[in-house]
């Protein structure tokens, strides 16, 4: 009797701490799946955005803008599973309208142009104010582009001639307006052609036009197709000019066109003016932070795209922004 009485016992209490233990893994089971989910979740979000549109404004379709921005959207496009696709258009000033009626949520626009903007300078009847920079990019090299036979040696030799100077309110205008100021020019003193980047080569092809001003990243498609079929001239802008530029706009550097670009067989001094990247204020911090990453993270695929994409520096990225930094792009920042 005591025996099987002890040996009830001995079950009862087996059973009682197989439960327990069952009962524990189970929770512990339980615990381990809902951390892997809550994982997964984190992980889906950070590789996620709130938005299902990313639309890039760019500029001519030959122009490193249009080039660069068409890989940074498919890229958005395939690594969000969002429809990013980019709008060609006359570049900077329509660009940063386009923000300011919301019609975009992202532009590459040139400096001088988004301070205007935010000012209500200039072409802008009434500050933009609801765009942030993501980025400052590369520099916009000012390209005096003429022919050999024209006879033109400098910016002064441009008096009396046919001139393109970009598409009208683009920031190829604004720069060349600038340039022409601080050289005692105005285009009361030029024929006007307003002429984006293709158009403007094409036209010199054809000997109807003297002379033409172009603003990217080097070297510009247009350019070097035009060099093929033309003695092509690079006209310098010397440092006086720069000096003077740089007075009332801090936004412009005297930098050099190098050697060979256009089979030039020296370098030719110029401005430049670097580009940022601007995306609307009203975009969440989460999305803004997840395509500044992606930005950053995808230098490489960008530059092989076009070259200029490689002077895209990090480190460098906050340094030459001329207005505020949105705070999902502040929290990449942060990080690095």
């Amino acid at each position: 009797m005591k025996f099987n009485k002890y040996l009830a016992m001995l079950l009862g209490a087996t059973l009682v701490l197989s439960a327990c233990g069952d009962d524990s893994g189970e929770e512990d089971s339980a615990a381990d799946t809902e951390e892997a989910a809550d994982g997964e979740e984190s992980s889906g979000d950070a590789a996620s955005l709130d938005t299902n549109i990313v639309t890039i404004a760019t500029g001519g379709s030959s122009g490193p803008y249009n080039i660069i921005a068409t890989t940074l959207a498919e890229g958005y496009s395939s690594e969000f599973d969002v429809n990013s696709r980019t709008q060609t258009t006359g570049a900077s000033a329509e660009n940063l309208n386009l923000m300011a009626e919301e019609k975009v949520e992202m532009s590459f626009v040139m400096s001088d142009a988004l301070t205007q903007a935010v000012n209500g300078e200039e072409t802008f009847s009434e500050p933009i104010d609801n765009i942030q920079q993501v980025a400052a990019l590369y520099p916009n090299f000012v390209q005096l582009i003429s022919t050999d036979g024209a006879g033109i040696e400098s910016v002064e030799d441009l008096a009396g001639k046919r001139v393109a100077v970009g598409d009208q309110n683009s920031g190829v205008e604004i720069a060349t307006r600038a340039v022409l100021e601080a050289h005692g020019l105005s285009y009361d003193d030029i024929e006007v052609d307003y002429l984006g980047y293709a158009e403007a080569s094409e036209a010199m092809r054809g000997g109807q036009l003297d002379a033409a001003f172009l603003t990217s990243g080097l070297p510009n498609a247009s350019v070097m197709e035009l060099q093929n079929s033309v003695d092509l001239k690079i006209v310098p802008i010397e440092q006086e000019a720069v000096d003077v530029l740089s007075e009332d706009a801090d936004y412009f550097e005297a930098l050099e066109i190098p050697a060979d670009t256009y089979g030039n067989e020296e370098a030719v001094p110029t401005v430049a003016i670097m580009n940022a990247l601007v995306v609307r204020s009203d975009m969440s911090e989460n999305d803004v932070y997840n395509l500044t990453k992606y930005l950053f993270e995808n230098l490489d695929t960008l530059s092989n795209a076009h070259q200029a994409a490689g002077d895209i520096d990090v480190e460098t990225a906050q340094d030459s922004a001329v207005i505020d930094i949105h705070p999902g792009a502040q929290k990449y920042y942060d990080e690095q």
